[in-house]
């Protein structure tokens, strides 16, 4: 699936929730999903700057497409790297740089998230794009 299309599939399933607390429970649910990040990984190399949950992201380019990894000790970080990686994990370094990651405005994230854990949001897709760069040369 290309970035687009996986972005309008999380809009769809977020816009079957009215209220945010349900929506909280469903990025809980998708962080609960994620698998765990092996522990060779959880090194300070691997933590986001700008988080102020621990945050690790690992990348690895895998058949011409980068791939992630990620773990955090917190539930609601956890989630929201889950859903930055069910959007960017699998697709061209090129694509990632030149995608335009809408959904997390349009599911509203930007107005129900606390200052700190936005900033979080922004250090983590900041970060993939950065391994995006590094790989595409």
């Amino acid at each position: 699936m290309t970035i687009n299309e996986l972005q309008d599939e999380i809009i769809e399933e977020f816009s079957a929730f009215d209220d945010w607390m349900d929506k909280y429970q469903m990025i809980i649910d998708l962080g609960n999903g994620q698998p765990a990040l092996d522990e060779q990984y959880k090194t300070d190399d691997n933590l986001i700057d700008g988080c102020q949950s621990r945050v690790w992201l690992h990348a690895y380019m895998n058949d011409g497409l980068l791939e992630f990894q990620a773990d955090s000790d917190a539930i609601i970080t956890k989630g929201l790297i889950a859903l930055l990686i069910r959007v960017l994990s699998h697709q061209t370094p090129k694509d990632i740089l030149e995608s335009d990651v809408y959904f997390i405005n349009s599911i509203g994230l930007t107005q129900h998230l606390s200052p700190t854990r936005s900033n979080g949001l922004l250090s983590m897709l900041k970060q993939i794009r950065t391994y995006a760069l590094a790989y595409s040369k």
